[in-house]
């Protein structure tokens, strides 16, 4: 029997659950069956980031035990992270812990030759951690991908594509929020029709690293292209382990 390749997913703070007392650490069932039906063994990864700061040597420790990283969606990115001097009025669900906890777990897989996949808030999160910057919010409802099923167009020879088998894929899209400026060496390998950016990839990275904008797992059960995305983690995962 062949041993799943063991993939770190960190955790998102939830005030509550319908089954537990308390305050909990959870993730996307979907995004958890996703990894799962890739062949990988997704295990939640407590963050931990006293006062908003980590240490690199502890982050880096504790992700070495794993093959591979998948960064999933979240709450926004505190502007501060980036630069911005102050917050729009629709930024929601900052928290100091996951921000510092994502983004050294970005920079230790990026450094670590460690498969990463980054996705929606976990895109941000590698653009923020290699000194990019995000627009705020992309102009109301009218603007904004929410609740949204749209088609993004897919670089041609980039990762996405290799993993997607397709130049243009339906994406389901849940963000306020995009890229603005570009991060140290990061390639833009899908866009939406409007412009916004909805893949990234770095091209002199060791390790195989592809982030996506839109939500995979949301159709992953159904279509093939998606599921993709979480096979070619599994798959670079494997062969790094």
């Amino acid at each position: 029997m062949t041993t799943r390749p063991l993939i770190a997913v960190p955790a998102r703070f939830a005030a509550s659950t319908s089954a537990l007392r308390y305050a909990a650490e959870v993730n996307a069932r979907a995004l958890i069956e996703a990894v799962w039906n890739a062949g990988g063994e997704p295990a939640t990864l407590h963050p931990h980031a006293p006062g908003g700061t980590t240490c690199p040597g502890e982050v880096a420790a504790r992700l070495a035990r794993f093959d591979g990283l998948l960064l999933p969606g979240g709450g926004d990115i505190a502007p501060h992270r980036y630069g911005a001097t102050a917050a729009h009025a629709t930024v929601y669900d900052v928290d100091d812990t996951q921000d510092a906890f994502d983004l050294e777990l970005a920079r230790q897989a990026l450094d670590a030759a460690i498969p990463l996949l980054a996705i929606c808030r976990g895109l941000q999160v590698v653009n923020t951690a290699l000194g990019g910057t995000l627009h705020q919010d992309m102009g109301g409802p009218e603007r904004e991908h929410r609740h949204i099923v749209h088609p993004v167009a897919i670089e041609r020879l980039s990762l996405l594509e290799q993993a997607t088998g397709a130049e243009k894929v339906d994406a389901s899209c849940y963000h306020h929020q995009r890229v603005d400026r570009l991060g140290s060496g990061l390639r833009v390998t899908a866009r939406a029709a409007d412009g916004t950016v909805e893949a990234l990839e770095l091209p002199q990275a060791r390790g195989w690293f592809t982030a996506v904008q839109w939500h995979p797992e949301d159709t992953a059960h159904e279509d093939g292209a998606q599921q993709g995305i979480f096979d070619a983690l599994v798959r670079a995962a494997r062969a790094h382990g």
